[in-house]
């Protein structure tokens, strides 16, 4: 079967963080979100809306300097910001193999294109994309085939 693919519009940050806690409810455990967007395209507050649905409470910021930030929640959520890495041998060194395929809870990947070789075949993906206005987003989900 092949993968599906949903087109949304969202017109607020809000907005976009509760697609993102809808989508949630249909994520299993060991579910790798990858997350296509230039910067400020709204993938950290996409994962915000994630991290709320999972029951996360603490803060949720993008981890461009620390790389990897894991949070607990009704399953447990890895956020990972692959900005500054270079390629699969620099995702290797974070140990980033681990989460992309041992990990029983949802990981968030932002900038996932950058270590597109390692990506198991069976990721979400998510593309978020300027609309007419500063806070519309454009927002394609594609779910792996079942």
């Amino acid at each position: 079967m092949a993968a599906t693919s949903q087109k949304h519009e969202t017109k607020s940050p809000a907005e976009t963080q509760a697609l993102a806690a809808d989508l949630a409810a249909e994520m299993p455990p060991g579910t790798v979100l990858c997350l296509h967007g230039e910067l400020g395209a709204g993938k950290t507050c996409f994962v915000q809306g994630l991290a709320k649905a999972l029951g996360v409470r603490r803060p949720v910021g993008s981890p461009t300097f620390t790389l990897i930030n894991e949070y607990r929640g009704r399953l447990p959520l890895a956020h990972v910001d692959l900005y500054r890495v270079r390629g699969a041998g620099d995702a290797f060194a974070l140990g980033l193999e681990d989460y992309l395929f041992h990990f029983r809870g949802i990981v968030a990947i932002e900038w996932a294109e950058r270590i597109a070789e390692l990506l198991p075949a069976e990721c979400w993906h998510v593309r978020l994309e300027p609309g007419a206005t500063e806070d519309v987003r454009r927002v394609t989900v594609e779910r792996p085939a079942q």
